[in-house]
């Protein structure tokens, strides 16, 4: 649910983003005001805004909370909540309809961070962000390279844009290319995580 609307957020990501930072963003699908249009408002506003990382679940009930309280009174509590936020399981009936919220969930999981979107939000961090940069590379950092061309510049799908991702930070962001390396191993590591949703 996107908070604060009076503010432009997208401006507001793109400040910090200057001040060297990185934003991580926690986001949230299956509120009671939700429309079949928040996984693409979500997902078009994550691009936008240039968050990398996007932390994206469920709403959940949890025990002793007043969502939960109201959710049992109203008769659309299902279980309990396992804590798991992975899971993608709504515990409670959604105004939007359990299943399009599973599926929808799902869907906008692997559309961020499927390659060519996920690196088109790495160019926007790194060319919104003052540029991170570490004294030395050493023996780690090179294993590292070496095994992000390895994996994902030969073995998996999304080659080309990996390539086209690092050939650009290369010509365009050479000091953030160690961040850039991070970001494409990242970007593994959630590709994974979404696949299985």
């Amino acid at each position: 649910k996107v908070q604060n609307t009076r503010s432009d957020l997208v401006e507001s990501v793109r400040r910090i983003q200057a001040a060297g930072l990185e934003v991580m963003g926690g986001f949230i699908v299956g509120f009671d005001n939700d429309g079949p249009d928040i996984f693409e408002r979500q997902f078009a506003f994550i691009q936008r805004a240039g968050v990398v990382t996007a932390m994206v679940g469920i709403l959940t009930a949890l025990p002793r909370t007043r969502l939960y309280q109201r959710l049992k009174v109203e008769g659309r509590l299902l279980a309990e909540s396992a804590g798991n936020n992975t899971q993608a399981r709504c515990n409670f009936v959604p105004t939007l309809g359990r299943e399009t919220l599973e599926r929808g969930y799902g869907e906008l999981m692997r559309r961020l961070y499927e390659p060519r979107a996920y690196y088109l939000r790495a160019r926007t961090l790194l060319r919104q962000c003052r540029p991170r940069t570490r004294s030395r590379v050493n023996l780690t950092d090179i294993r590292a390279l070496v095994r992000s061309m390895w994996v994902l510049g030969l073995c998996e799908r999304g080659r080309r844009d990996y390539w086209r991702f690092l050939t650009t930070v290369l010509i365009h962001h050479r000091r953030q290319f160690g961040v850039a390396v991070e970001l494409t191993i990242h970007g593994h590591h959630f590709r994974k995580l979404a696949a299985s949703l």
